[in-house]
Order: structure tokens, then C-alpha cells, then sequence
């Protein structure tokens, strides 16, 4: 859907629209055209396509999520929990929490007194979570967290293979000085992407020198003080690993403000492929975290007749641009 979007250059809700076939949308038929258009030129076909829903269960699943409006992730989280569940002629009923766990409760009693056929807990930080304890009474899941007492089936981010192959991407390219620019310490995804950073140096025979990482806040204000630290000292990098989409932001302007062009002088590398990395000039090269599909998984993980819980880790795909290059080897 997001190379439709691209193509006929709309957004992603407009293209949802127009394929579910909304007619009181206000989308002018020049629109529709260009849509349709692109869906036949790519050879799109929507998830489930051509196929009958299934009917199983009592029809509805219970999405429960921690926070919404501070994270775009959430929505595409969202998104592919409805796809896959629809696809079963399921419906998907979603509340925000806020982690009050009397509230969690409450909504959990509703759900057993409408037979929901189960429940995903998700969280919008990868963490470890403390699900009430009435979850276990629902057959469960968790998404983007995950539970250390292994009771419920768990779907996270491989975060620190994501940080091991950006950095192996960035190597390929001939990079030996990589500067990391972490997100804040207290989060998992920032430690892990920092993990795998260190793993692929080291799997390459670089040495981690300290002074190339940096403490960043995964927001543009981090990136931007910490990419002029790293470019103000004696030895400069020449590419720079930045823990998050918006920190590479940051990045780009500091390195603007100096002089640098990036996937000339200098490497930039993001991770999350939010909507503004193809924006950013040159395009972000970035990871790709997969909420869409760990949304799917969960439903999937539901409907199935496994009853061991797993804890499964996704693949966070590259996503090559222009910017981890560097063409002028001289900088």
C-alpha cells in the first residue's frame, strides 16, 4: 500500500479509502484514477484478496494497547491486527489504556462477557510487560512486549540484529569510523540497536571506540547536539549511525549547518523508516520496523491451534537509499 501511495502520490489513508470503495469520502475522481492507476501498474492486490473470509470464532478480538497518540507506530500496529483479522470475519475492538491496570481489568471482564475470541496486549515501547492477571483468563498475545514469566505468545522487534545489519551495511560501503547516536538509555530498543552496532565492528575486526557513541533523546533536538560533538572532534566519523528516523534529522541539519553533504563527504544511516525518511535529501537509508506485520502475527498466533507460548523476534529489514554512501573519500 505505502509504494501506491508513493506512485500516485497520495497518502496511505487515501488509498485505503479508495480500494475499500468509501464513496462519501470526498476524494475527487482524478484521484481515484491516479489510484487505481498505480495499483495496476505495481500489481497491488490487498491482503486476502480474491478469497472468501473464513468465519471462525465468535467474532471479535480485543486490542489492548498501552498508548496511541505518541507513536505513529501504533496505527500501523492497529492496521494489520484489522487486515488479518477481517480477512477471518473478525472485528477488532481497540482501547488505550494509559497501563492503568484497574482499567485493563474492567475492559478485560467486558471481553469475557462478549466471548471475544482473544486478546492482544500490546505495548508501545518494546519492554518487558506486567499484564493483569486477568489476561490469562483470554486466550492471549503480546505485541512489542513481551512477558518473562513466558506465559503468553510474544512478538518484539529483532532490534539488535536490526543495529547489527545497518552497521554491516554501513561497513560494506568502506566506512571504518561509525559514530552511534543512541536514543535515551532507558529504553530497550536503544540498548539493543547499540548491542548490534557493537556486533557487526566487532564481527569486522573494528575496534568500538567510545568516544564515536554518542547520547542522544531519539528526537531531531539529540541528534543534531550530537552529531556537532562528534564532527567538532580531532578524529571525525565518516558515517554516522543515528538510533532513530528523527535523530537522523537532527543529524542532517548539523551537518548542513557545517558544510557536509550527506552521501558525499558523509554517511548517515536511521532506523524505524517513519514517513519522512524519503523525504529527507538525500532519502534516509534506514531499518524498517515491522508493525504492520507483527500485528498480523498476533492475529494470526490467535487463530491458530498452537497452545505452547513462543516468543518470536521479527527480521527489522534494511531499507537502502542514498544517504549511507559516501562519494568523496577524501573527507
Amino acid at each position: 500500500m505505502k509504494d501506491v501511495a508513493t506512485l500516485a502520490g497520495v497518502s496511505q489513508s487515501t488509498v485505503s479509502f479508495v480500494l475499500n470503495g468509501l464513496e462519501d469520502m470526498r476524494i475527487s475522481r482524478d484521484t481515484r484514477k491516479r489510484v487505481m492507476e498505480a495499483v495496476n501498474h505495481l500489481g497491488y492486490r490487498p491482503r486476502g484478496a480474491g478469497r472468501p473470509p473464513k468465519t471462525v470464532g465468535p467474532g471479535i478480538i480485543g486490542l489492548m494497547i498501552d498508548e496511541i497518540a505518541t507513536s505513529p507506530f501504533a496505527a500501523i500496529s492497529i492496521e494489520g491486527v484489522q487486515e488479518e483479522a477481517w480477512k477471518n470475519n473478525i472485528m477488532v475492538e481497540v482501547v488505550m489504556t494509559g497501563g492503568d491496570p484497574q482499567y485493563e481489568s474492567e475492559i478485560l471482564k467486558k471481553w469475557a462477557q462478549d466471548n471475544a475470541y482473544g486478546v492482544i496486549y500490546g505495548s508501545i515501547l518494546t519492554r518487558e510487560a506486567h499484564p493483569p492477571d486477568a489476561l490469562a483468563r483470554h486466550r492471549a498475545v503480546l505485541l512489542n512486549c513481551y512477558d518473562s514469566l513466558g506465559r503468553f505468545s510474544s512478538i518484539v522487534p529483532a532490534e539488535r540484529r536490526g543495529g547489527e545489519v545497518a552497521t554491516a551495511a554501513l561497513i560494506e560501503e568502506g566506512h571504518r569510523r561509525i559514530a552511534f547516536i543512541s536514543g535515551e538509555t532507558w529504553m530497550e530498543a536503544s540498548d539493543q540497536r547499540l548491542e548490534g552496532y557493537e556486533r557487526a565492528l566487532r564481527a569486522a575486526r573494528i575496534p568500538v571506540d567510545p568516544s564515536l557513541i554518542v547520547a542522544g533523546n531519539f528526537m531531531p533536538s539529540g541528534g543534531r547536539e550530537a552529531t556537532l560533538k562528534l564532527m567538532s572532534a580531532d578524529a571525525r566519523p565518516d558515517a554516522i549511525f543515528c538510533a532513530n528516523d528523527l535523530a537522523a534529522v537532527g543529524c542532517y541539519e548539523a551537518l548542513k549547518e557545517i558544510g557536509e553533504i550527506v552521501g558525499q563527504t558523509i554517511a548517515v544511516m536511521g532506523y524505524d523508516d517513519q514517513e519522512i525518511a524519503q523525504h529527507l535529501a538525500p532519502p534516509l537509508s534506514t531499518v524498517l520496523l515491522p508493525h504492520r506485520e507483527m500485528g498480523q502475527w498476533c492475529v494470526e498466533r490467535l487463530l491458530s491451534e498452537a497452545v505452547e507460548p513462543v516468543d518470536e523476534r521479527i527480521e527489522c529489514p534494511l531499507v537502502m537509499r542514498a544517504s549511507h554512501k559516501r562519494s568523496d573519500p577524501s573527507n
